[in-house]
């Protein structure tokens, strides 16, 4: 399934979300204009404002403010991605040139700022504190992500519940408070708030980990990046783990120096012994599992279509190739 035919049951909901983007990346200061707008109509695939409106709708909500809301966590999202980017000195992201290589870093950290402010005056705006706790909690604990994940590049000694915790703070805590702000518009109950908030963590997981996978398996035409970032980067991802801990003493040797210093010149080397350990389908597996963990947390809903788009959603987050 496409990702426009999983959004179908929300594709007017979708064209609200933008309209607000649209009017809330407005700014006197023209330069924030056009770095904003670059980046937030670059191609994105929305799944966390998408969230947002699929969990409001499980849970009943016929209001508006899921709009603004899903602009916001839009904006928390666009933002990071500005901010990784600069430090990750990366030059493209979805098959376009990154903001930063065509605006320079300054630029991009300033305007990821702007963004950040901006989603705060917005979600003051809907003047609902526990709206206001879970996405200012939300944000320090990615920002948390990215200090650890700052720390993990080139260490070679990371283990996988290490790697694990990355991924919760910096990516699915943001599907987490997305997942939980559909709930708490639509009345949600203490435990189906929870069973949401559940659901989100399991899908950040699971689609975090398929990015992974990806980084060593997809056409390059497709992620629109370029193969090999991560160990570029000297980032230890669940596959290169994976080889140092199942693979023989020269495989896991060479991951161990590709991770520490970084560059692509042995890619090719590395991965065949990604290849040859079978790294991708355990890395799949663990995505599969938390897929799975997903599902069982939203079991107790009641039906409607947007229950059955937060299942298929679980499924496109592990089963996609790009």
């Amino acid at each position: 399934m496409s990702a426009k035919q999983l959004f179908a049951p929300i594709a007017a909901d979708m064209q609200a979300v933008d309209a607000v983007i649209r009017n809330r990346l407005y700014s006197d200061v023209v330069l924030i204009r056009q770095v904003a707008e670059y980046i937030i109509h670059s191609g994105g695939k929305r799944l966390r404002p998408a969230l947002v409106l699929f969990t409001a709708g499980a849970m009943g909500y016929r209001g508006t403010r899921h709009h603004e809301l899903a602009a916001v966590v839009e904006f928390i999202h666009t933002a990071t991605l500005l901010h990784d980017d600069v430090v990750d000195e990366s030059e493209l992201r979805r098959g376009n040139k990154t903001a930063n290589a065509l605006f320079g870093n300054a630029a991009s950290v300033l305007v990821g700022d702007f963004l950040y402010s901006r989603a705060f005056q917005m979600m003051v705006g809907v003047e609902d504190m526990r709206v206001m706790r879970v996405l200012s909690d939300a944000t320090n604990v990615i920002a948390e992500g990215e200090v650890l994940q700052l720390l993990n590049c080139h260490n070679a000694d990371v283990v996988v519940d290490d790697y694990l915790r990355v991924i919760r703070y910096k990516t699915a805590k943001l599907f987490e408070a997305a997942a939980r702000l559909g709930g708490i518009l639509g009345g949600a109950s203490a435990e189906q708030e929870e069973r949401l908030a559940a659901f989100g963590t399991h899908l950040g997981t699971a689609f975090q980990l398929i990015d992974d996978v990806l980084d060593y398996s997809a056409d390059e035409a497709d992620t629109g990046k370029h193969l090999g970032d991560d160990l570029a980067e000297g980032k230890p991802t669940l596959p290169l783990i994976h080889v140092m801990q199942r693979g023989t003493p020269e495989q896991a040797a060479l991951v161990r120096n590709a991770i520490e210093h970084g560059g692509r010149d042995d890619f090719a080397a590395v991965l065949g012994a990604i290849r040859a350990t079978g790294a991708l389908e355990e890395t799949r597996r663990y995505a599969q599992a938390e897929a799975r963990l997903a599902i069982e947390a939203i079991s107790t809903l009641p039906p409607s279509i947007f229950k059955d788009a937060l299942l298929q959603l679980s499924d496109f987050a592990v089963a996609r190739n790009h």
